[in-house]
This record gives structure tokens, C-alpha cells and sequence, in this order.
């Protein structure tokens, strides 16, 4: 939620997440991230890219609209008048679409575990995911942050079977030989 657009290479096609932006009480906090490994710059798939030049393009509009009452925060995400979005203005949207999309209230920190499990879903190496998400260790990701799909342990399930599955004449060696069925 912190991010700024002096942060945003959309050519390069990257983030830098070297800011944040904490709610303390109703009140808000603006500073570094807390770990140097939370301090990162993240790639961005083409999806997200085409988003946020969507999203620039509507907040120059915004900006236009709002004439001598805009305030340059310079934070990507921001309300009409170019504030920086309070943390509970997102949490609030974010149960909303929850809600509007049958879903049950996903926090946005929850947003974070389901990232690091699709990502794992995805074939993502673990320490990308880390680098990623921004954790020192790989170890906490691995444990703390992620979750196994059934889908995704099903298909662990049958590339396991594959391994001592009696395929003949395919010429490759096989794992193990199961003896032929009675």
C-alpha cells in the first residue's frame, strides 16, 4: 500500500517496495520497510504492468480533475485528491469484494499466504518466494506462509505413481519394478 510511482519501472517491468505505510490506532505511520530484506524491488508480471499504466493514466485524469486541491503524495494508490489510501479504506474494499465475490472476509495480509502458495503451486522456487515476499529466511516462508492446494497434492500424488508405474517399452529406466498383477 505504500508503494510509490518513483518506485515503479513499468518499461523494466518492476516494483520497488521501499516504503510502507502502518495504521497505528486509526492513525498512520510512514517509513522504511522493518527488515532489510522487507526493503526490495520485485518483477511484475505484463497482467500487472498493463494494470498500472491503466491505473496512472486514471489517476492523471483524477489529478486534472482535482486542479489546486490535488496533493502530490506520490503514492500509486491514492483517493481522489491524491492522499495515500488509509490502511482501513483497503482493508474495508478488500472485504467487500470478498464479500461481493461469495468469498469468505480475506484480510490482506491473508493476500500475502495465498501469493506465496500459488506461487509454490506454480513450480516458483521457494527462494523466490522468499525474495518476494521479502522474508530473510526461506524456512519461514516455507512454514508460515504457504499451503498446499488439493490440486496440488494430487498431482505430487500421481508424479510419484509415475515414478514406479510399469511402463513398458517406453526404454527408460524405471525407479522401482512392480511385480505384474495377479
Amino acid at each position: 500500500m505504500g508503494l510509490r510511482w518513483k518506485d515503479v519501472d513499468l518499461n523494466a517491468g518492476t516494483a520497488g517496495v521501499h516504503w510502507q505505510i502502518t495504521q497505528l490506532g486509526w492513525e498512520t505511520i510512514q517509513g522504511k520497510p522493518k527488515t532489510e530484506a522487507s526493503d526490495r524491488t520485485i518483477p511484475l508480471d505484463a497482467d500487472t504492468v498493463t494494470a498500472l499504466r491503466g491505473h496512472r493514466k486514471a489517476q492523471t485524469a483524477e489529478r486534472l480533475a482535482a486542479g489546486e486541491t490535488w496533493q502530490d503524495s506520490g503514492f500509486v494508490f491514492t483517493d481522489e485528491i491524491g492522499r495515500p489510501l488509509h490502511p482501513q479504506h483497503v482493508s474495508d474494499q478488500s472485504y467487500l469484494l470478498s464479500y461481493e465475490a461469495g468469498l469468505p472476509p480475506v484480510r490482506l495480509h491473508d493476500l500475502r499466504h495465498g501469493a506465496a502458495s500459488l506461487m509454490l503451486a506454480a513450480g516458483v522456487d521457494l527462494k523466490i518466494v522468499q525474495e518476494t515476499l521479502g522474508h530473510v529466511s526461506s524456512a519461514f516462508t516455507r512454514d508460515i506462509y504457504t499451503s498446499v492446494y488439493p490440486e496440488v497434492a494430487r498431482a505430487a500424488a500421481e508424479s510419484t505413481a509415475a515414478l514406479i508405474r510399469a511402463v513398458p517399452d517406453t526404454g527408460h529406466a524405471r525407479l522401482i519394478t512392480l511385480p505384474a498383477r495377479l
